[in-house]
Parts: C-alpha cells; structure tokens; sequence
C-alpha cells in the first residue's frame, strides 16, 4: 500500500531528543524551542515567533490577541478546517463564511468587503495547499476598514507571496507543524507575530497570562499574573524533534517539489484531455508542495475513482466538508452571499499520496492508475 502521509524524518531528530533528555530541560521554552523561533524569524522576516502545542494554539492565541468580544465578526472562507473556525468561535465571534476561488480553493478576495459590517473585526485568509491568498487585496482591504488580518498558514511553511512568506504578511500568522505538515513536530505549531505592538501581550499570553518573559529578560524583579492567558508552550522533546526538519527545511522543500513536479507532469495529458484538472499557482505565488490534489467531474465519480485506487493499494484523502453546512458551522456562523464554488468544488478535490522522501516508482504507479481509470 502506497500511504496518502509519512511523517517527515531527516535522521537528526534522536540526537536533537536525548541532548534535550540530557538536559534536564524537557518541558518549554528550553533551548531547541528558542533555536526553532530563530530559524524561523530568520526565514519568516516576522517580528518574533513562538512555538505553540499545535496550530489550533496559535490560531487561539490569534484570536486572543485580537481582544474580540460577543458578536463581533470574523471573515473566513467555509473550505478550511475546523480549528480556523473554532479558534474565534471560542471567544463568542460570529463566523461569517465567503466562497472561495475554484482555481486555488482560497478565499475569494472580491466577496470580502460586501460581508464588512460594523461588527467586522478580523479577516481570516486561509492559504490552501501552501498556494497564498490575494494579499495585496485582502491587507488594503483591511487598512481601509481598520481591520486585523490573521493568516492560517498552517499549510504555508516556506511558501511565499510575492517573495514574502506566508504567515509574515497579515498583522498575524499561524503554522502547524502536525505530522501531516511539510516540517513536523507530531503536534505542534507557531504563531507569528508582525505586528510589534502585539509581541509582548503575545508572550504574556502564551505564558499563562504572566510576565514570566519580561522577569526572565530581567526587565522585572518577579513575575505575575498580569492579563488572561492559557499554556501554549510545546513540550522542548517536540522542539528538539522540529529543530532538525527546520535545519533540513530547504532539503525537504525541494524533495516535495520534485514530487508535486513529477506527478503534474505525468497527469498533463489526463488534464489536456479533461479528465481531471491540476491545481493552479497563480503568478506571484511560490508554493511548497503541501499537497497534490486532482478535480474530478463530481461527487459520484470521486467516489468511484478512490475506490478503484484503494483497489491499485493507493490510499488517497478528500479534504473539508464546508464549515457553513456543518451542525457547528449553522450554529455559529453564517454564510455570505451565494455558495457557488465552495461546496461544488470541495466534492470534486482528491489529494495523493505525498510526503518526504516518496519514491518516484510509487508517484508513476499513482499516474498509471489514474491513466488506466480514465483511459
């Protein structure tokens, strides 16, 4: 069988473990998780960056830091996971859903401003596929009603936008370094900060809502409590294990790009044909390999077609059935307009197999399949 993941593994992660083990130094905030922010501010060109237990913690501690209050509303498109919804959902927002663009499956920016209410408060672009959003739209959207922008880049890592990256854009960003993600911590995730004025409540936050950070720097005799906060900290195991993806990021980045290549390149004819459809990259954007997925006619002949891979000992993924149709989606929030790709679109995507280090006589027995299931 063909897995649709394998949880990345580069070779360092054991050493990295058992010098953390060795130095009695294992719950967070250790040196690994601080060698891990670094690498990624450096990469990222964001203010700071904090690691967080998943990427559901940052996007709660976004949601946090945006002091929201009951009713206020929050744009996000209905195609995303449930972690983008339930992280402002929390704090007694209403979620109000917009269609998203059939050639990236990403928020449609044109929609936006007509869902602008009084009560809007945040914008959520989630970058689908590490392909990004239309941020130049979406931010002068923002500027011109005074609104904050969170980024859901858990998918984002090492994509850019315009040569900046993903997550360092919008006054916020979120990563999620889940085992399904490009660089992996088993959970785990970052939230990034780009906005300066929010660095400090930022850490204040995650600290439990103390000053521990500003004590630590020596900037205090003791610290207190001093603001509601929760434990967004990753374990420094979890940290020890990320340090050598990220030290191998651009290793594992082009592996995955090699993939993602090799299977567009073999599914060209079945998409000239049109059979199927491949994803889109607009110009602009350079994305990393998250995932490859194909559109196919409908519902029904997803069904089938996963099936018959199953059969070939392929195992493949649809992704999200629509917020704004879900029991949590019709509590919460609303839809916005009219729902003409996002459903449609949703029932159509397939991903394939793709992961570190997949072997390319795996991607051209997927591409034969899929060539013997149309042809």
């Amino acid at each position: 069988m063909i897995p649709f993941n394998i949880p990345p593994y580069v070779g360092t992660e054991n050493e990295y473990i058992a010098d953390a083990i060795q130095s009695h130094k294992i719950c967070g905030d250790g040196a690994y998780t601080k060698r891990c922010q670094e690498l990624l501010e450096q990469r990222t060109g964001a203010a700071k960056v904090l690691l967080t237990n998943s990427g559901t913690d940052a996007l709660e501690m976004a949601a946090l830091l945006c002091d929201l209050k009951t009713g206020d509303e929050v744009i996000l498109p209905s195609y995303t996971f449930s972690s983008t919804a339930n992280a402002f959902a929390l704090f007694g927002a209403k979620l109000v859903f917009v269609d998203i663009r059939p050639d990236t499956m990403n928020i449609d920016e044109t929609l936006i401003e007509a869902a602008i209410t009084e009560k809007t408060k945040v914008i959520v672009p989630v970058h689908y596929a590490g392909v990004a959003c239309e941020m130049d739209t979406i931010m002068d959207i923002a500027n011109r009603h005074n609104l904050l922008v969170v980024e859901d880049a858990a998918q984002g890592v090492m994509s850019t936008y315009k040569g900046k990256a993903l997550g360092a854009i919008g006054h916020i960003g979120c990563y999620s370094f889940h085992e399904t993600k490009n660089y992996s911590m088993g959970e785990g995730g970052a939230i990034l900060i780009n906005d300066t004025k929010l660095v400090e409540r930022a850490e204040i936050v995650r600290e439990k809502g103390t000053n521990r950070s500003n004590f630590l720097r020596g900037q205090v005799d003791k610290y207190t409590w001093v603001d509601i906060g929760s434990s967004y900290l990753p374990s420094e195991l979890n940290a020890a294990y990320l340090y050598g993806q990220l030290q191998s990021a651009d290793k594992i980045n082009e592996n995955r790009l090699a993939s993602w290549n090799c299977y567009k390149e073999g599914l060209q004819e079945l998409a000239n044909s049109g059979r199927i459809e491949l994803p889109v990259v607009p110009e602009g954007c350079v994305h990393n390999a998250h995932m490859f997925y194909i559109k196919v006619k409908d519902l029904e002949e997803r069904t089938q077609l996963q099936q018959y891979l199953r059969e070939q000992e392929i195992q493949t993924a649809f992704h999200y059935i629509p917020l704004h149709s879900a029991p949590a989606g019709l509590k919460f929030g609303r839809f916005h307009g009219e729902d003409c790709y996002t459903t449609k679109e949703s029932e159509r995507l397939v991903r394939l197999p793709m992961y570190y280090g997949l072997n390319t006589n795996d991607i051209q027995h997927v591409v034969n399949s899929l060539q013997k299931f149309y042809f």
